[in-house]
């Protein structure tokens, strides 16, 4: 039986559609339904649904052989796991966004609001900037709207939340979609199969 863990909500809605498509259905499952984990009645496939943010953890621990994760929480928690393949699903980019009028003094530590703490420490630090690192995790625009950072480092999609709050981008630090990733000892031991599903959704998603 081939384990995976799913994101909850729409981007994890899409890529279960897009293994039934391929042979990877559950019998079981349903959309309306509160359950978290769903068997196949042929017992080849199980899912489960976690937050996002966790299911690297799952995978990386063995309780999933496959999981789908944004690439923002692999960069951010570099988790030992093998990443396989990427869906094209889910684009966005890591930004660094402040008000539009903002101007960096370089003579002071520059003030992050994130959540995405390494991610920022790690472009930052490729800059020779120093920062102070301001843990938000959500509503991160508020930060230099309310004054408490300079500038934000965050997920940006379309960019109207920052345009609306009279913020604007200064800098993409990376691109970002959904990835196909696997726990190693599964890879091992469950290989054949993990490398016909990669191959298989490498074919749809063309």
């Amino acid at each position: 039986m081939i384990n995976i863990a799913l994101p909850k909500g729409r981007l994890g809605e899409k890529v279960y559609k897009l293994l039934a498509r391929v042979g990877y259905g559950c019998d079981e499952y349903s959309e309306e339904s509160r359950k978290l984990v769903f068997k196949d009645s042929r017992g080849e496939v199980s899912y489960f649904w976690v937050k996002p943010a966790d299911v690297s953890v799952y995978v990386e621990l063995g309780a999933a052989d496959i999981g789908v994760v944004g690439k923002d929480i692999l960069n951010e928690y570099n988790p030992d796991v093998y990443e396989l393949l990427d869906l094209g699903l889910g684009k966005c980019s890591m930004c660094v966004a402040a008000k539009s009028d903002w101007k960096d003094d370089i003579s002071v530590p520059l003030r992050v609001a994130t959540k995405f703490s390494h991610t920022a420490e790690k472009y930052f630090s490729g800059q020779g900037r120093d920062i102070e690192i301001i843990k938000l995790n959500g509503s991160i625009e508020l930060g230099p709207v309310l004054g408490i950072s300079d500038v934000i480092v965050d997920i940006v999609e379309t960019g109207t939340t920052l345009r609306e709050n009279d913020l604007k981008v200064f800098t993409k630090i990376n691109d970002i979609s959904a990835r196909l990733i696997s726990n190693k000892s599964a890879y091992k031991f469950k290989g054949g199969e993990i490398k016909n599903i990669v191959a298989k959704l490498a074919e749809v998603i063309k």
